[in-house]
């Protein structure tokens, strides 16, 4: 999300219209969303301005580990010891759109492909789990996520379809079992399963003790599958 500009802060023309609130509304929307953090998310504004927020904060913290990696790392291949110097811990659901930002910044912004950008997102980030109950596991329809971060939604929709052929090649014909590990979630509205999304994109998953990482194991024990990659 680009900074606003002196001009954008203030529009001028509208303020000669009389319209004074049109005026500063551009400055307002992006005032809202440092302003008040974790908005109640049982309306579409406050889960707009929630994940607003969330990427916000994301995307910035981002940049500035990407910049200052580059900052010391040079070369023709730069972002070969990436994971050497950058280790990412997804605390919980909130910060999973981290996975496809770092992979929109990585094939978008400095030219990888899919695979050695994949293969760089999935060494740095690992993810700790604070709940096994369904209805503490956050989930983003399509619908808002394709609104507001349409290249995001791209890439998870690309990140699931390869998801799914492993799945296939090791449950062959198991329908059932690939909508369970599917990370999107079918129903009257289809959503994206961010735990879902946090495991298959991370190295390693623990809960935040060692009893709940057990916990984990023998309730996500078909997504282990997919935990351990090196």
């Amino acid at each position: 999300m680009p900074s606003l500009t002196d001009s954008q802060e203030f529009d001028l023309e509208s303020f000669n219209q009389g319209d004074y609130y049109a005026a500063l509304k551009a400055k307002e929307q992006s005032e809202n969303i440092t302003s008040v953090l974790y908005p109640n998310d049982k309306t579409p504004a406050g889960r707009e301005l929630r994940l607003k927020q969330q990427y916000f904060f994301i995307s910035a913290s981002l940049h500035d580990i990407i910049h200052n990696y580059r900052r010391t790392i040079v070369g023709d291949n730069e972002f070969a010891q990436f994971h050497d110097h950058v280790a990412i811990q997804l605390n919980d659901t909130h910060p999973t759109i981290a996975i496809p930002e770092m992979m929109r910044l990585l094939m978008d912004e400095y030219t990888l492909g899919w695979g050695q950008a994949w293969d760089i997102t999935t060494k740095v980030f690992a993810y700790t789990n604070h709940t096994v109950l369904p209805e503490a596991l956050e989930k983003w329809g399509i619908d808002i996520i394709s609104r507001l971060l349409p290249r995001h939604m791209e890439i998870i929709y690309e990140i699931n379809r390869r998801h799914l052929e492993q799945v296939f090649k090791k449950w062959p014909g198991d329908v059932a079992r690939q909508r369970e590990l599917s990370i999107f979630e079918e129903g009257s509205v289809k959503q994206v399963r961010m735990a879902w999304l946090a495991i298959v994109g991370s190295h390693s998953v623990n809960g935040v003790a060692a009893l709940h990482t057990e916990i984990l194991k023998k309730t996500v024990r078909d997504m282990c599958h997919f935990i351990a990659r090196s």
